[in-house]
């Protein structure tokens, strides 16, 4: 009887599709999945350490999943706490049996508190490195698409130097596939919308000897392969008007922008650029060329010398641009970072105060902007029997659409919007096909 696995994902859709590397490779070794993972043989923990809380749960999901295993099943972690931490861990948690960083085999049997074995060496992410595991998440193949959708991580790594982000000093700097091997992968997913990932997704090709970007091309060449492309994760300074408009003819406007904060004197802080202003210009200007685009930010609250006055901008900033949808995060000290070394620490109760302060007013604004849809007719993805998502909802972190349940799961079809529930939207396929005469 096979070996069957058990793969428990945490954090971002870059992660995940790193767990999709993963199972794929473990498919090709002749394993199984498992229905539970107190079934599993292997059960692997693919973790996030992002932040503190991000860390926090990892350690609780490993420590849960070790309750359930069952006996003689190996427990694997792998993924950013395993790069970034994997002496602490396999030090402070002996009941893992392996720790595996990035690069590393899931399944050798080797010692888990040697990150230098053969089978346990991470991959080198310089674009000058001369070694590099043959175990590359970046290229491994993947399963089937199981969803309608998929993501397509394009690169690993970052060049930038963001204040508060530890990622490039255990993801490492930019290290982008090449545009037939990303191609590749999209022809084989087969799926009806390819969601594009990376750290720095429009500074895609610049690493990869021309030093130049090549996202527009690689744009406009996946929507020759799927009906629907969508990019999370832009930096707003490399926005400019060509990638604007290869945004827009994917049919897609969706922008995802990296804007973190506002305030001038908190920006020069971050490391980051930009300001309220330059972004406010930006985001008018692409509402103007395209009234439908949906925009989406995140944005840290209580970074090191954050004063009332920045958040005040913040919450004007906010209240004025009415984005769709916007989450709101509590900074997270992470060593090693510039931020780190930084005086003026906001009270954790002031961090508190000021986030609800700008969830509530975000959550009013997506709820409004949500009712102004009722009525409206929508072309839909359905992803499942009951649920879908229009060009407006990036999968898993917006909101849904309740439509009938006998509609085909990855169909696209036309829906008229009849009820607003906060962030989802309640849609009725009958009232379009009275309407169109179906």
């Amino acid at each position: 009887m096979a070996q069957r696995y058990w793969i428990e994902t945490l954090g971002c859709p870059k992660n995940q599709v790193d767990s999709d590397k993963l199972t794929g490779t473990m498919l090709s070794q002749g394993l199984e999945p498992a229905d539970d993972p107190a079934l599993a043989d292997v059960v692997v923990v693919n973790t996030c350490a992002f932040i503190e809380q991000a860390r926090e749960e990892s350690i609780d999901t490993i420590l849960a999943l070790e309750r359930r295993r069952r006996n003689g099943a190996r427990l694997v972690v792998t993924g950013c706490m395993a790069e970034r931490y994997g002496a602490e861990l396999a030090e402070a948690l002996p009941e893992v049996d392996r720790i595996a960083p990035f690069g590393a085999s899931l399944l050798a049997d080797a010692d888990p508190q040697d990150q230098h074995s053969s089978t346990a060496v991470p991959v080198s992410l310089g674009p000058t490195s001369v070694a590099r595991s043959s175990f590359d998440l970046l290229e491994l193949p993947r399963p089937p698409a199981s969803a309608p959708w998929a993501y397509v991580k394009i690169a690993e790594g970052c060049d930038r130097n963001c204040g508060f982000c530890a990622i490039p000093s255990f993801r490492g700097k930019q290290r982008s596939r090449s545009m037939t091997s990303i191609l590749d992968e999209i022809d084989r997913l087969a799926v009806s919308e390819v969601v594009l990932v990376a750290q720095d997704l429009a500074a895609y090709g610049r690493d990869g000897g021309v030093g130049t970007r090549q996202i527009v091309p690689l744009v406009r060449a996946a929507a020759d392969r799927a009906r629907w492309v969508r990019l999370l994760y832009l930096y707003p300074s490399d926005l400019g008007d060509e990638l604007i408009d290869a945004i827009c003819e994917t049919g897609v406007p969706y922008f995802d922008l990296s804007l973190q904060h506002v305030s001038p004197p908190l920006m020069r802080r971050m490391r980051r650029w930009g300001d309220g202003d330059r972004f406010r210009h930006r985001i008018e200007a692409i509402r103007r060329r395209e009234p439908e685009a949906t925009f989406r930010s995140n944005f840290i609250v209580g970074y090191p010398g954050e004063t009332e006055e920045d958040h005040d901008v913040l919450l004007a900033f906010v209240e004025e641009t009415r984005l769709d949808w916007c989450g709101f995060f509590a900074y997270s000290e992470e060593e090693g970072t510039y931020a780190a070394t930084l005086d003026g620490a906001v009270p954790t109760g002031l961090v508190a105060e000021r986030l609800a302060e700008l969830r509530e007013m975000q959550d009013r604004i997506t709820a409004e902007k949500r009712a102004s849809m009722v009525g409206r007719t929508l072309e839909v993805l359905v992803e499942r029997p009951g649920r879908a998502r229009s060009v407006k909802e990036a999968p898993e972190i917006d909101g849904v659409i309740e439509v009938p349940a006998d509609l085909g799961a990855g169909s696209f079809t036309t829906v008229t919007v009849t009820e607003a529930a906060g962030p989802d939207l309640v849609a009725d396929a009958a009232a379009v096909a009275g309407l169109f005469g179906g």
